[in-house]
């Protein structure tokens, strides 16, 4: 069995404790975990705090040859990864490659980035009494930066967190989630291997409602990255103070679809942005609004390729769905589908439970005001909802707290036109799902789905300092 340490200061540190990892799939134990304690997440991120003294004067060219080579790394590692999540995570190998794909390119945007860190000059002579300055910005690193990361997708969501971090001059103190510590952990090695200064990188494990205090609130922290809850995210953000902030909380997102859309053509996405993952995607379509006239036929088909669908052991390369991360993730939501039935829902196909599954699960007459459709449910559940006109499905979409991704489905440019201004949402995807990610776009939600931007470019501009220079031509 698989013994994990601490990563601090370049060094594997044993510790006092441990927690058992298990298999989502099976509930075998696979892992005893390093349990840090605050004492071990000081002294990381004090090791942080020197490594930077030095990493943030690395030419841009050393950072990026680093992060191409842990590129080139992750390309030849990448079947040994996948079965890492498949492991820990029940994450199908095929979703698992693909997650590995999305994370090498993330690493190459970083790459690339640390190459292109401009300023601009700014025009001093335009102000009265400054026609004798010259004026320029540039980016600088920040320090110290606290990355908290989710299970969903342990490497990439952690590339999107490491990499921008690293193409500046950052330095970073990595906790893992918990259901995902040797995603994170094999981390280390690939980043020792490819040249990654010793410090730069510390991973802790452990309980992050023991450890998160220390990590968004110690003096020498100068950022935090946070993927995760909203209840965790809103207690992050009134605990960070003046220190740079960044929020992925989540969403619960919804798709119009308007009666000129060819379904047949769309109806494999929309089903596969559903229950990816076992529906346990921040931007899983929970929602899909049909026009009347289509709502039917839309359902009839939905219905049938969700049944197609195959939940099994995630080293099965034949399946599509397995186990969702934790048995109480599923006793939550079998409790949810319950009372949405209790208050009127139907279940049209799906809702059938082993204790670490759910089979792809389709509802419908459902209400607003049901779980299921107004709560994030991080499960494969989706909704399907009648609706008349495009303003009463705005509406529809609209009436949520959660806003990260939304989209619609429409041969009308002008419909197109009209969503993509009254969706209220960080990003309007237009034919096609609302789970449609790029790792080069910019990518955090309104409302209460986040705070600040990921997506490589964006969070270079969060994980940095603007500075002015002015000099005067004559003293």
């Amino acid at each position: 069995m698989q013994q994990t340490k601490l990563w601090i200061n370049g060094v594997w540190e044993q510790t006092a404790e441990t927690t058992e990892l298990t298999a989502p799939y099976t509930g075998e134990v696979i892992a005893q975990v390093a349990k840090a304690t605050i004492s071990d997440v000081e002294r990381a991120i004090e090791g942080a705090h020197q490594a930077f003294q030095t990493f943030q004067k690395m030419p841009a060219y050393e950072r990026a040859e680093i992060l191409y080579r842990v590129v080139a790394i992750m390309r030849e590692r990448k079947p040994e990864l996948a079965q890492i999540l498949a492991n820990e995570a029940a994450k199908p190998l095929s979703a698992g490659l693909g997650e590995l794909d999305r994370t090498i390119a993330t690493y190459q945007f970083a790459a690339e980035a640390a190459k292109n860190l401009i300023g601009e000059t700014v025009p001093m002579d335009a102000a009265p009494g400054a026609a004798d300055y010259i004026g320029y910005t540039k980016r600088v690193p920040l320090g110290v930066v606290s990355a908290i990361t989710p299970f969903n997708f342990p490497f990439n969501l952690v590339a999107h967190k490491l990499g921008p971090a690293f193409a500046v001059g950052n330095t970073v103190v990595l906790k893992p989630a918990s259901q995902t510590p040797i995603s994170g952990l094999v981390m280390a090695e690939i980043f020792k291997e490819a040249g990654l200064p010793d410090g730069a990188l510390q991973i802790v494990t452990g309980s992050g409602a023991e450890l998160s205090d220390t990590l968004v609130t110690h003096p020498l922290v100068k950022k935090v990255t946070f993927t995760g809850s909203g209840a965790v995210g809103l207690k992050i953000k009134e605990k960070v103070g003046l220190r740079k902030i960044t929020l992925e909380l989540g969403s619960n997102a919804g798709v119009i679809v308007e009666p000129s859309t060819e379904l047949d053509k769309m109806m494999k996405r929309c089903v596969g942005g559903a229950f990816g993952f076992a529906g346990q995607v921040c931007i899983s379509l929970q929602r899909i609004y049909v026009h009347s006239a289509i709502y039917e036929e839309f359902t009839k088909k939905f219905v049938e390729e969700t049944e197609k669908l195959v939940v099994g052991d995630p080293f099965d390369a034949n399946i599509d769905i397995s186990a969702m991360i934790h048995p109480n993730e599923v006793a939550r939501i079998k409790n949810w589908i319950e009372e949405a039935k209790i208050q009127g829902a139907q279940v049209a196909t799906g809702a059938e439970f082993t204790e670490r599954t759910c089979t792809p699960t389709v509802m419908v007459n459902v209400k607003p005001t049901m779980k299921i459709v107004c709560e994030e449910t991080f499960a494969p559940v989706v909704s399907i909802v009648p609706y008349d006109t495009l303003d009463e499905a705005i509406a529809f979409v609209n009436d949520t707290e959660l806003a990260l991704n939304a989209g619609i489905y429409t041969n009308n440019l002008m419909d197109a036109l009209k969503a993509a201004d009254e969706l209220q949402a960080g990003a309007v995807i237009i034919n096609d799902i609302p789970t449609f990610r790029t790792d080069n776009m910019p990518y955090g939600g309104v409302k209460m789905s986040g705070y600040g931007k990921e997506g490589i470019k964006y969070a270079v501009e969060e994980m940095t300092d603007l500075k002015l220079i002015a000099m005067k031509r004559n003293i």
